[in-house]
């Protein structure tokens, strides 16, 4: 896929496998969205241990800002986003049952 020269360097998906299936992944801003210093990553946990993930966005979105509530989403899963209280972004995505 193409890319602009100033992104480049640029880190588009990061991954780290976590224990209880979780995955977390992280990316830079892309030129052409929203930059706001201090937040230039955003952080997806994902995975289909329920009570884990609801945990962390518990711990997550305490003191933080919520800004999609963690509930169903359109294609089936939980998911959410909030900022934790230090301003970093966070996505949850918890797997719908498996069809």
């Amino acid at each position: 896929m193409p890319s602009a020269p100033d992104a480049e360097n640029l880190v588009m998906h990061a991954q780290l496998e976590a224990d209880h299936g979780i995955t977390l992944m992280a990316s830079d801003t892309p030129p052409g969205m929203d930059f706001t210093q201090g937040n230039s990553i955003n952080i997806s946990l994902s995975g289909d241990d329920e009570g884990t993930l609801r945990g962390y966005w518990e711990k997550l979105s305490a003191d933080g800002k919520t800004i999609m509530p963690l509930e169903k989403a359109p294609w089936g899963d939980t998911f959410g986003m909030c900022f934790d209280r230090f301003g970093v972004q966070w996505l949850v995505n918890i797997s719908g049952a498996a069809k």
